[in-house]
């Protein structure tokens, strides 16, 4: 029973990191991670089809082993990152608190994304 209870949050995670890569504030790395780690103890099939995927496997591997990003996945993200939220502070909020905040929001994912080393 709880390795399909671990599978489904496995796939939940996996599905949540996925659409980190296309929505800015969904963290994608802690996701990634946090699925692997729960495909490792629930179904091993599901962890060896993701570390052995040609895109995730390796992004997953490369921040286990160097705890690093690397330089074209931070400057798409943080590029996205701010033009998803500044669009929100300019045209979506309505009142001053809600800029502020859609603006706090991006340097502080900013500051966390440029906080890990570089991969090359």
């Amino acid at each position: 029973m709880m390795k399909y209870l671990l599978t489904i949050l496995g796939l939940l995670s996996l599905g949540l990191g996925i659409l980190g890569a296309f929505l800015p504030v969904l963290p994608t790395t802690p996701l990634l991670l946090l699925a692997a780690f729960l495909f490792m103890k629930g179904n091993r099939n599901l962890y060896d089809w993701l570390m052995n995927h040609p895109r995730m496997g390796t992004y997953i591997s490369n921040f286990v082993k160097h705890k690093a990003i690397p330089l074209r996945v931070k400057i798409t993200a943080v590029s996205t990152l701010w033009l998803t939220l500044l669009y929100c502070a300019i045209f979506v909020a309505d009142h001053w608190a809600f800029r502020l905040f859609f603006i706090l929001l991006a340097i502080g994912v900013t500051v966390h994304i440029l906080s890990y080393k570089t991969l090359r």
